[in-house]
């Protein structure tokens, strides 16, 4: 265990809900609540507003509204919020290189690897402590000061005591716990607190009369141990009385790139469904892209109706990013799969991971293949009857910019119009106006940045 409280845990307050606050100057002290929009959406992050009236994150959207009908619900905006976190994961890169994210919003950073190290190691124990609070100090105001949101941040001489810290800090506040503190901090907490600790083994715990951290260290290991096995049980006493030796390991590799969707109404035509995989293998594809990652295993993942769920996967001859490939394969995945009853979710995923692509004959052949059959289908349109106009669809909180009133974003749609208040992150409230669904002079837009100022030594770059 470290001497000094070196290790840093930043966790972004409330980052979704507070990313759309400082987007939307109208919402700003008013509860906002993200996530699925649909009747089996679920709240991705609610502003501290919103939590105020019992919402929390994975809850299910309906009981949100139910608890906080007055609340702003919004699609999330997974553009900005990866913007935004861009930026504030290169300031924690400016600390030191030992930055290890654990989300777009949360990472620890082990300063005694950074520029700060040497100070630090010959630094005393109270001029060490005061280096790192400055130091978090101003990892806060600088990312407020190029995102506008804020950050908790908890310091102490282990992984596990600084995401504590930083639980202890939120919101907005910093908290270190000094080495030698653990006991004390940790004692009196519930033993949910620590991690590893779900509700099946808070169940097993308390049924042993368990029901504090203290409580856990104080029965022993050998307790822990016939209780939750010995690899669990050794794990939860040696966090119980402190300990945690695990380093900060940086940048660690995903393992696969991924989106799904779950629909309101499950889906049973075939047609359909090759249309949703189309549109997820895209999604996909460019979230592998923006990664600079290739992959050689395409993975479908299927919930049916009752519930279940059934994955299948192809792997191909080398890493790819092509979209033609990688689309095909998902087809042909999805329709070996019997959609008899329908289907709730879709899913596509690349596995395998590499850095490189490797383009072969079977992408080109593809490719071609894609082409002809667009031709074709060109073809076969232009003979038939004009179809009806595809309505455009807006989403709550999308951005867009109209060719008149500038930027804005939707607050709401339906029944063939479009409403929209025209506002900036740095303007005040806008004012609104109601559009056709389908006015051309309205337009999508990708997100505006939240200050005017550039991005800290190329951080959103």
């Amino acid at each position: 265990m470290r001497s000094l409280p070196s290790i840093i845990h930043l966790d972004m307050d409330a980052f979704f809900a507070a990313v759309e606050q400082a987007a939307k100057p109208s919402l700003r002290g008013k509860p906002v609540i993200v996530g699925g929009l649909g009747g089996r959406g679920v709240v991705s992050t609610a502003s501290y507003e919103a939590r105020r009236f019992g919402v929390h994150s994975a809850m299910p959207m309906a009981q949100a509204r139910r608890l906080c009908p007055n609340a702003a619900f919004l699609a999330g905006r997974f553009e900005a919020y990866r913007q935004n976190s861009e930026i504030v994961m290169g300031l924690l890169r400016g600390l030191s290189p030992l930055v290890q994210p654990l989300s777009l919003d949360e990472a620890f950073v082990d300063l005694e690897a950074g520029p700060y190290g040497p100070v630090l190691a010959e630094a005393d124990h109270e001029t060490g402590e005061r280096l790192v609070l400055a130091l978090a100090e101003d990892l806060r105001a600088d990312i407020h000061r190029f995102t506008g949101l804020t950050g908790s941040v908890g310091a102490a001489g282990s992984k596990l005591m600084a995401k504590i810290a930083s639980e202890q800090a939120k919101p907005d506040g910093l908290v270190l716990v000094e080495p030698g503190q653990e006991r004390a901090v940790l004692g009196p907490m519930p033993v949910r607190a620590l991690p590893g600790i779900g509700p099946a083994t808070e169940q097993v715990l308390r049924r042993a009369g368990l029901s504090t951290v203290a409580d856990l260290a104080d029965a022993g290991e050998a307790e822990l141990v016939q209780l939750l096995g010995r690899a669990h049980g050794a794990g939860i006493f040696q966090m119980s009385i402190g300990l945690d030796e695990r380093p900060v390991v940086a940048d660690q590799d995903a393992k696969s790139v991924s989106v799904e969707d779950t629909y309101e109404v499950d889906l049973a035509d075939r047609d359909r469904v090759l249309r949703e995989v189309d549109a997820l293998a895209g999604r996909c594809v460019r979230r592998l892209r923006a990664a600079g990652r290739s992959g050689r295993t395409v993975v479908l993942k299927v919930r049916r109706f009752d519930f279940s769920t059934l994955t299948r996967s192809e792997t191909l001859g080398g890493p790819t990013d092509d979209e033609a490939v990688i689309t095909a394969t998902a087809r042909r995945l999805a329709e070996q799969v019997d959609i008899t009853g329908g289907v709730r979710l879709l899913g596509v995923g690349v596995a395998q991971l590499a850095d490189y692509t490797q383009e072969d004959l079977f992408a080109q052949a593809l490719r071609e293949e894609a082409a002809e059959h667009a031709e074709e289908v060109e073809a076969a349109v232009a003979e038939e009857e004009p179809e009806e106009p595809v309505v455009r669809r807006w989403m709550p909180g999308q951005d867009v910019r109209h060719t008149e009133w500038g930027p804005g974003w939707v607050q709401g749609s339906g029944v063939g119009r479009v409403t929209v208040r025209f506002e900036t992150p740095w303007s005040g409230p806008g004012r609104v106006r109601t559009f056709g669904v389908d006015d051309p002079a309205l337009e999508p837009a990708r997100p505006l940045p939240l200050r005017q100022v550039e991005d800290p030594g190329g951080a959103g770059e």
